[in-house]
């Protein structure tokens, strides 16, 4: 590794201890320019080099006049840093300017070192994560995850002293995991509580963060404007929320109420017991019956909403879709298209570079996660910080956020159910004819169709993220939901005397609600779960399609979940810039239940010409594999089709079940699965 890739790895390592402190067991020196230092260390400069120089890897940073930082600075050091909010927002947008401006990595490196130790931790770690996952010369640099960097967002924090004492006393290799407990924010007498193994899973927390990393809301044009951006929003969100759906099922609990009155009392309470690592301090809780009124930052002047002008905001994108079109600033319409409608609508929902007509349209879904996380302090008179939901990196683990997204997807469902119904042409493919499908286990033990889920205990290292603590790695061990890798087995007839290629699309859908009633299928379509999406080359006669649930464009592995990919772990051959941005395959399918949750598994072939975009790729190279969540790196969505698709639109009224669906269309199978819940518990190999 370059010297100043190298030095990218210090600067993420360890946030709040000063740059110039020995990093990776005290083996990497950053030599600093002495005008670097802050006003506390720069009196000592000589001293530091002399007792910390004898390191035997030295970074030396090259010395350049100070950038001006000093909007940056707006944000305190040790103050809280929130993506939602529009304040916030922009300096870290500018911010993220500044690093893509850089001529050259070396140049990067001195400015961001610079700023390291002067600059809120939280937001320079985002604008730096940001502008090394979107420059060209950077995309060699491993980029550390927030579980690494800032672990206490992430884990009880009865858990440190336990890990620092560990790292402290015993020698690397007599050092034992910790211990990170499955039930701690909730006692189990709570109904919610049942799901905090899926809200509160570190991989689906992360994920949504990275999500957020991948598409930020400001910050140089390019990476702002995405393909196909604002679907991706609503996609993205609307699977998460699925999935979650799924687990209630699972657990006999119903699907969340929308939270479509932003005046009732919100009777879900949430204690997170988690710190934000900026301040050292937790995040604050919500009572039960909380009232939504306002929010009225002092220090962040736009941060500044009333419940009145939230509903005056989404009254006007309600309008948009009555209407069929968005107002621009300037008066002019927008059609809200068949294609395009949903992307306008979700860059109108979600803020950023790409919305328009802010001051119409204003800042619905941002505000909304303000109004709530502040709700305990909406005027700032206690001083409290902001809760969970406040934070993109924490939002997940709110019983609230599901009912917020409810009402954002109805929303956005409003508007896809004024589009009509696929025609047979827009949905079939003649002469292609799924003749089975069936799934099982990779090991072939358990019966055909049945997939089986477990307890599973891994560890993660928590060592890089324990500013002044242990030297090397320091593990814990938490517990998570997984399932036993199964193949899919797609039998396809191609009547034709010709090659032809198709896209699979497989999807699963509950058949049962949480009180065991079956789901007509208008409500099926509404909770698909994707589970995967891949071309295919089809050959005359029958071809065998056989995919493993691993290799699924929904998912990105355990390990690059989960894996320490600092300096002495880095793989060396990979890119890690977009490889981080996927669902985590151990949540890929729903719990289950301990006899067995039947599901509808729905195959689908359509025609790829209908699909095909002008872009080449391939999903086992340069971190392709999860393009459905997160598209392509620097190229269009690799489907032309709606996300979605072929369940993204309401059907014939005389279509009420799943098989009434397929039964049309000889390129559609659906298939009963089961999947058993097994209820115990394994340690990762």
């Amino acid at each position: 590794m370059t010297d100043w890739k190298t030095g990218f790895m210090c600067l993420m390592t360890r946030p709040r201890e000063p740059l110039f402190y020995p990093k990776y067991g005290g083996q990497t020196f950053m030599v600093l320019p002495e005008h670097f230092f802050t006003d506390r260390y720069r009196p000592l400069a000589p001293i530091i080099n002399d007792r910390f120089g004898s390191a035997p890897n030295h970074v030396v940073v090259r010395s350049i006049d100070p950038p001006d930082f000093t909007y940056a600075m707006e944000i305190p050091r040790n103050g809280n840093y929130n993506q939602f909010s529009p304040k916030h927002r922009n300096i870290a947008g500018k911010l993220v300017q500044d690093f893509m401006n850089a001529p050259d990595p070396e140049i990067l490196l001195s400015m961001a070192s610079y700023g390291r130790d002067r600059l809120n931790p939280l937001l320079f770690q985002y604008a730096l994560t940001v502008a090394l996952l979107h420059r060209k010369d950077t995309q060699d640099v491993p980029v550390l995850s927030l579980l690494e960097t800032f672990p206490k967002r992430f884990v009880d924090p009865l858990l440190f002293p336990q890990l620092e004492e560990e790292g402290f006393v015993v020698d690397q290799p007599q050092r034992v995991a910790i211990e990170i407990p499955m039930v701690y924010t909730a006692s189990e007498e709570l109904l919610e509580q049942r799901l905090a193994y899926f809200r509160e899973d570190i991989g689906i927390n992360l994920h949504h963060w990275h999500w957020h990393i991948i598409y930020p809301m400001e910050g140089p044009i390019e990476i702002v404007r995405k393909d196909r951006r604002g679907e991706l929003f609503y996609y993205m969100h609307r699977q998460i929320l699925v999935r979650y759906i799924a687990e209630r099922f699972c657990h006999l609990m119903p699907a969340p109420t929308s939270l479509d009155n932003l005046r009732e009392p919100i009777p879900e309470a949430y204690f997170p017991k988690l710190l934000n690592s900026a301040l050292n301090r937790t995040y604050s809780g919500r009572h039960e019956n909380a009232v939504m009124t306002h929010v009225n930052r002092p220090e962040d002047e736009d941060s500044v909403a009333t419940v009145l002008e939230i509903e005056n905001w989404i009254c006007r994108f309600k309008e948009a879709i009555t209407h069929g079109y968005v107002v621009g600033e300037d008066g002019q319409r927008i059609p809200l298209e068949d294609s395009t409608g949903i992307d306008l609508l979700g860059n109108v929902m979600e803020n950023s570079l790409l919305s328009p007509n802010i001051p119409h349209y204003g800042n619905i879904h941002s505000m909304l996660h303000s109004l709530i996380g502040f709700v305990h302090d909406p005027d700032n008179k206690y001083l409290e910080g902001v809760g969970v939901i406040g934070d993109i990196a924490t939002s997940i683990r709110d019983p609230i956020f599901y009912r917020l997204h409810t009402f954002v997807d109805d929303l956005f469902e409003d508007y896809k159910k004024k589009l009509a119904p696929y025609t047979t042409k827009e949905l079939g493919y003649p002469g292609v004819t799924i003749e089975d499908v069936s799934v099982q286990d990779v090991n072939g033990k358990a019966a055909v169709n049945r997939l089986l889920t477990f307890w599973q205990r891994s560890q993660v290292d928590l060592g890089v993220g324990l500013d002044f603590g242990p030297t090397g790695h320091v593990l814990a061990t938490f517990t998570h939901l997984q399932h036993a890798p199964f193949v899919y087995r797609i039998n396809v007839m191609n009547d034709a005397q010709r090659v032809r290629r198709g896209t699979v699309r497989i999807f699963l859908a509950p058949i049962y609600n949480g009180s065991g009633e079956p789901l007509s299928f208008n409500q099926q379509r509404r909770y698909v779960i994707e589970l995967d999406k891949f071309t295919v080359t089809l050959t005359p006669g029958m071809n065998n399609i056989v995919r493993r649930s691993e290799d699924s464009s929904v998912t990105i592995p355990f390990e690059r979940t989960f894996r320490r990919q600092d300096i002495s772990t880095m793989p060396g051959t990979k890119s890690y810039r977009f490889c981080n941005c996927g669902w985590p395959d151990h949540m890929l399918i729903p719990q289950g239940s301990p006899h067995g949750l039947p599901y509808d598994l729905f195959v689908m072939v359509s025609d790829f010409k209908q699909d095909a975009v002008n872009v080449d790729f391939d999903e086992n190279v340069d971190c392709n594999d999860s393009h459905s969540y997160c598209g392509l790196r620097d190229k269009f969505y690799p489907d032309r089709r709606a996300m979605g698709f072929p369940f993204d639109r309401t059907v014939p009224k005389e279509i009420t079940h799943m098989e009434a669906f397929t039964g049309s269309f000889s390129n559609m199978k659906r298939t009963v699965v089961e999947i058993r819940f097994t209820n115990t518990t394994i340690s990762k190999v």
